[in-house]
């Protein structure tokens, strides 16, 4: 079982929202909370250390009181700049942690045990690294990647201008841990205005207590 102080955990916020209309998803409300409340939640018990990559004036996330680190990859290159700042962070502020676990800060459902099943997988699969998948799709940027790799990503985006996760990932042993879509994706993502209608729909899903088991006697 992989420790949480072997893990630092990256909320990526770097893009640029333009399904949303621009301005940062992840600060939008949902159930009277901002998103990112709903991811930090889910994530800092998984791991020993998080960071924030987002590009722009890093105030608007100090209400969480967590480091920002803007993309190590200039021109908004995507979701693997990312996962490299988050290496790079790592690297540079928790020696112990080998592993750095990504996750897409519009994901309010995300699992709360994403961490110790990517790292089970990277485990029995003798894998470099993960991904996670639900209802047969993988979300690539919901990814297990180890600190040791940080070079070789960074060569291949600097010098072959890769910025496809799936285009990497393919250079190496790649395992996919798999989750129910049921009662909800917990990888939905709300990407669009509409989406956060149904996120909220979700919401009340999600949180619905399980219904009361009777006993012999019916009570």
């Amino acid at each position: 079982m992989m420790p949480p102080d072997a893990v630092v955990g990256v909320l990526l916020a770097g893009g640029l929202s333009r399904r949303m209309g621009g301005g940062d998803k992840t600060l939008r409300d949902l159930g009277g909370r901002p998103i990112l409340d709903r991811v930090v939640e889910r994530v800092r018990p998984q791991v020993g250390a998080l960071v924030v990559n987002a590009n722009g004036d890093p105030d608007r996330f100090a209400r969480w009181g967590l480091p920002v680190a803007a993309d190590v990859v200039p021109d908004f290159a995507g979701p693997l700049a990312g996962v490299l700042t988050g290496l790079d962070w790592a690297a540079r502020n928790a020696p112990g942690a080998a592993w750095v676990a990504s996750v897409a800060t519009d994901a309010p459902f995300l699992p709360r045990d994403l961490v110790a099943r990517l790292a089970e997988a990277v485990g029995r699969e003798g894998a470099d690294m993960a991904c996670a998948a639900s209802g047969g799709r993988r979300h690539p940027v919901f990814g297990l990647w180890p600190v040791r790799l940080r070079d070789e990503l960074r060569r291949a985006m600097v010098e072959e201008d890769m910025r496809k996760v799936d285009a990497w990932t393919a250079r190496y042993r790649l395992a996919v841990a798999e989750w129910p879509v049921e009662p909800a994706d917990p990888f939905f993502n709300a990407n669009r205005p509409d989406d956060l209608a149904e996120a909220e729909r979700l919401l009340r899903e999600v949180d619905r207590p399980a219904p009361k088991r009777l006993t012999p006697n019916g009570e």
